[in-house]
């Protein structure tokens, strides 16, 4: 089965994506790596595909996105990571420059393998579609419940940092009807039922025949999760995760949030604790200082004038303003950002 696996992301987590793609890389090495990119390298820093560890990169601009610039403008950074993962999935089933692949992996950038995915492909023989829910044990504490039950409640059943689909049948109509929806409402906009690209698939299970809900606790280990997840090492090394091998780690919100989240729920769970300071020290050797740190290169006006979240929700609501500033990025006597300064908003 030839597999095409890509990830999505911007150069502020180049870092992360390079540790990612050198764990798919020591595992499969015959698999297709894909950099999905919606960024412009920062000043200083030289990009050279050639010396990364996938094989190939591919800018959000040249998805064919109608209107790019205007549709780039409706979404912050998270929105638009998340949102032109549809477009891409869509066109690797449809053929063209991306086509060609039996079947596709995404996996987010902050992720990391531990074994070999070799099991994806043999549930893909039987299905179309591979999704993991945040959690697949009941929490029995109320602590643990309003962390993390509630939390998959708000964010989606499933965590869209993975997703996997065969590239025909149902997996193709899965691909087309998520680049649908990613185009038009990929926001993160709780009271209105979204959030980014992960809510629309609490909606697949009832919508696509041949879904496999993955109930295995290797896959997809968070710190939402390790509240009912236990790591063990054995003598060779090897990490299980409840008596099964860990596959794959999602480490979210490396930071304070996420250290406060692992030491919560990891709590006298030593390995855990192994596994979080080994991906940082793996991250810190991926930095390249020339990257500022939360760059975007999308963040900011032509100016360098930065970009408020509500300007671009102001943005998407009005039709007037797209069809008056189709290219809103501009600065200008007679860009948006001179209209925004003008009306006082």
């Amino acid at each position: 089965m030839k597999v095409l696996c890509y990830s999505s992301f911007t150069f502020s987590y180049l870092n992360r994506a390079r540790v990612l793609f050198q764990t798919l890389r020591r595992f499969h090495p015959d698999w297709e790596l894909v950099a999905l990119i919606t960024d412009r390298p920062p000043s200083g820093f030289r990009f050279d595909p050639e010396t990364e560890p996938f094989d190939r990169v591919v800018w959000a601009e040249d998805l064919g996105i109608p209107e790019f610039p205007a549709w780039l403008f409706k979404h912050d950074v998270v929105e638009v990571c998340t949102a032109v993962k549809g477009p891409f999935i869509h066109q690797a089933c449809e053929g063209g420059p991306f086509g060609g692949a039996d079947a596709v992996i995404y996996l987010d950038p902050d992720t990391a393998l531990f074994a070999p995915l070799d099991p994806l492909l043999g549930w893909l023989e039987d299905h179309d579609i591979l999704l993991t829910p945040h959690l697949i044990d009941p929490n029995d504490t109320a602590e643990a419940i309003a962390d993390n039950d509630l939390s998959a409640s708000r964010t989606g059943i499933f965590n869209l940092g993975f997703v996997a689909i065969r590239t025909t049948g149902e997996g193709a109509r899965f691909a087309k009807w998520w680049n649908d929806r990613l185009l038009d409402w990929c926001y993160d906009d709780m009271p209105l039922g979204l959030f980014v690209d992960q809510r629309w698939c609490d909606h697949v299970p009832a919508l696509f025949d041949r879904v496999k809900v993955i109930r295995d606790p290797g896959y997809n280990v968070a710190s939402w999760n390790l509240s009912t997840r236990k790591l063990s090492v054995q003598k060779d090394g090897a990490i299980l995760v409840n008596g099964a091998p860990l596959r794959f780690w999602h480490f979210t919100k490396l930071g304070p949030m996420g250290d406060a989240m692992t030491k919560k729920y990891g709590a006298d769970n030593f390995p855990v604790y192994e596994v979080w300071g080994w991906y940082k020290r793996q991250v810190t050797a991926a930095t390249d200082p020339a990257i500022p740190e939360r760059w975007w290169a999308y963040g900011a006006y032509s100016d360098g004038a930065p970009i408020q979240k509500a300007h671009r929700v102001l943005y998407r609501q009005r039709g007037d303003l797209q069809a008056g500033f189709p290219d809103p990025f501009q600065a200008g006597q007679d860009g948006y950002s001179q209209w925004l300064e003008r009306e006082g908003l």
